[in-house]
């Protein structure tokens, strides 16, 4: 059975049954707390006493530093917001930076230059051992080398990220990465649990983006295999393996487009941010932010992050 496993300042817990309890490692960091697993099996037979998990202050399970990739446009409903074709969309990938890892009741804190801040309900993949590059890459290394998955949200400042056609900047500031509250690590034989996963992301209780991973369209297979041909991953490593439609941007109308293609550069932006404005599905100060990542048939339940939005 799979392990859901939580994470305070003084030490990590698993849940049971009546509560969450404590684990006897003496893990710092998600690496090695994956090395210490049967630490973690040990507190589930053991008959120490449980505590609520609503007492406990919850960080990231995930820890910093750590490599954290993420794909690109990869499920179909994007895909189509995005104005692109899902038969032609490439398997791409971008960085972000680790210091972006915030816990999952963190506020989300919008720096004070970014007007327009957009949400992406992410299924995160954490790695327990090490893929070097070049390997080559089966479901059964798949199976080995995940040792298990958590709920992220890939929040972007779409004002940065679009003029500067790059995306490193405009996901990597703090708070832009919640992770959490649960890493649930499976056990031998239950990677095929993943294609159960329903993802969902609400806005002050309007879901926003709700698919499943059917919607997918290049599976962790596929990324890995890409992946690893020009980068190595470690155990700790994070890689967020795309969002569904319903985030706030969208492409343009076509004939919209087609005009401000003709436009000069800085014409064709103000356009564009002029439309964005006034669009209400971008966050605000004070909006709250609920993402859930569960199986329909609640075999698997990733917990759910609540955020509110903060505008520094």
């Amino acid at each position: 059975m799979s392990f859901s496993v939580l994470r305070t300042a003084d030490g990590w817990w698993v849940s049971v049954a009546d509560g969450a309890r404590r684990v006897a490692t003496s893990a710092t960091t998600t690496a090695e707390l994956i090395a210490d697993v049967a630490s973690v099996a040990a507190a589930v037979a053991d008959s120490a006493d449980v505590v609520d998990p609503s007492t406990l202050t919850l960080m990231s399970p995930v820890t910093a530093p750590c490599r954290v990739i993420a794909q690109m446009t990869n499920y179909v409903s994007h895909v189509k917001d995005s104005g692109m074709d899902p038969e032609k969309v490439p398997l791409t990938f971008f960085r972000k930076s680790s210091g972006s890892i915030a816990g999952p009741f963190d506020d989300i804190v919008k720096p004070a230059h970014v007007s327009l801040l957009d949400y992406e309900v992410e299924i995160g993949l954490v790695f327990g051992q090490t893929i070097p590059v070049g390997s080559a890459v089966d479901d059964d290394l798949v199976a080995e080398a995940v040792a298990g998955i958590v709920v992220t949200n890939d929040v972007s400042a779409r004002d940065v990220q679009l003029p500067k056609t790059q995306f490193y900047e405009a996901k990597s500031y703090p708070t832009f990465t919640p992770v959490g509250p649960v890493l649930v690590l499976f056990e031998p034989g239950e990677w095929e649990k993943f294609s159960t996963l329903t993802l969902e992301l609400r806005v002050n209780g309007v879901t926003r983006q709700n698919s499943t991973v059917a919607d997918m369209i290049y599976s962790p297979l596929e990324a890995l295999r890409t992946l690893t041909r020009f980068q190595r991953v470690d155990p700790g490593d994070l890689l967020l393996t795309g969002t569904p439609g319903g985030t706030a941007l969208t492409a343009p109308p076509k004939p919209i487009e087609i005009i401000g293609s003709l436009l000069p550069s800085h014409l064709k932006w103000k356009a564009f941010f002029t439309r964005q404005a006034r669009n209400p599905k971008y966050l605000h100060d004070g909006d709250v932010v609920e993402t859930t990542i569960r199986s329909g048939n609640g075999t698997l339940d990733l917990g759910m992050q609540r955020n509110v939005v903060r505008y520094a």
